[in-house]
């Protein structure tokens, strides 16, 4: 019996989330649709810049595997997530919203007296519903393996590796130990690419992070292009079956390409306007390890979790509200 259905792992971030043009990006020279990890005083200077859109900024807990993570909480997994915070005000916000959300962390975190910044991220959203990002890592950089509890990794069926941890070195090492762990606990392993940027200036280190083979591999289209080096889908997801045992490949408004081990599945997405594209990604994976968590087939669970995706980038923000777990859960039922 598994105490936990689901352990994390990732930067705890908070994000900032604000409406700006194409224009605002070239003038800011911000690259669009990726993730840019920058020094405190430039996203200070970029906040100062930004001063007159900030009337519609919205704060939220983020990071990408604590999106995935929460998502999965509020859909009713049982979950744990290791993260570092500072000892400010951020780092209380960002405990609150973990606590809200019903998710487990250390109690290295409960108790955090580090000094320092929590980490922040600006996600600037233009009106094609694209986000770029600008992450300042703050103490999230020193996350390493004293974050990590041994006995909630043991009794996890299985565990998620947020990718982004591979630009961090002690951020990488404490991946690579998580992944360990479970593999010799027999509880089975998932990890995120995370950003077509990260593949492209880490693909070693994600490499390393993979190790021989996880059991479940999620990324959209441009990281399985890249992290594949080919320009053709095809080739991309063969490439990617060296490196896992099963993989979910997002498509956007086109569903998700999917392998479980033995077949491929085309599952589609439900048509919307989108808004946000912010979260997207890391929604799917935490509705998909729900749906695997819960018996749903391959097939069942990756359209559930491109539902459950499109709903997210149909409204501002990374995440569900939490009573829309709820109502997507029942008109999957439903249906």
């Amino acid at each position: 019996m598994h105490q936990y259905d689901l352990y994390g792992i990732g930067a705890a971030l908070l994000d900032t989330e604000i409406e700006v043009t194409d224009s605002d990006l070239q003038q800011l020279g911000i690259d669009k649709g990726v993730m840019t990890l920058v020094e405190d005083d430039r996203q200070q200077q970029l906040v100062r810049d930004l001063k007159d859109h900030m009337v519609t900024a919205s704060r939220a807990c983020g990071g990408s595997g604590a999106n995935t993570i929460i998502g999965a909480s509020y859909f009713g997994l049982d979950t744990f997530y290791s993260c570092k915070v500072a000892a400010d005000e951020n780092g209380d916000f960002y405990r609150d919203n973990l606590t809200a959300a019903g998710v487990a962390y250390p109690e290295a975190l409960r108790n955090a007296d580090s000094d320092g910044t929590t980490g922040k991220c600006l996600v600037l959203i233009t009106p094609d519903a694209e986000r770029s990002m600008n992450t300042y890592l703050g103490i999230s950089a020193e996350l390493s393996v004293a974050e990590l509890d041994h006995d909630a990794i043991a009794n996890s069926r299985w565990t998620y590796i947020e990718g982004y941890l591979v630009s961090s070195p002690t951020g990488r090492a404490a991946a690579v130990a998580l992944r360990k762990q479970a593999e010799t606990s027999g509880v089975k392993t998932a990890l995120s690419l995370s950003d077509p940027m990260m593949v492209q200036l880490f693909h070693d280190g994600l490499k390393e992070m993979i190790g021989d083979k996880v059991d479940l591999l999620f990324c959209n289209r441009d990281e399985a292009l890249k992290f594949s080096d080919t320009d053709d889908l095809t080739t991309a997801a063969q490439s990617l079956r060296d490196h896992c045992r099963a993989f979910a490949i997002t498509l956007g408004a086109d569903g998700a390409l999917l392998w479980d081990g033995n077949h491929e599945y085309r599952v589609t997405a439900p048509t919307v306007k989108a808004i946000d594209t912010n979260g997207a990604g890391d929604m799917f994976a935490g509705a998909f390890l729900y749906g695997i968590n819960r018996e749903m087939s391959f097939e069942e669970a990756g359209t559930f979790a491109c539902a459950a995706a499109a709903q997210v980038v149909s409204q501002f923000g990374p995440r569900l509200r939490p009573e829309q777990h709820a109502e997507l859960l029942a008109q999957t039922a439903n249906a």
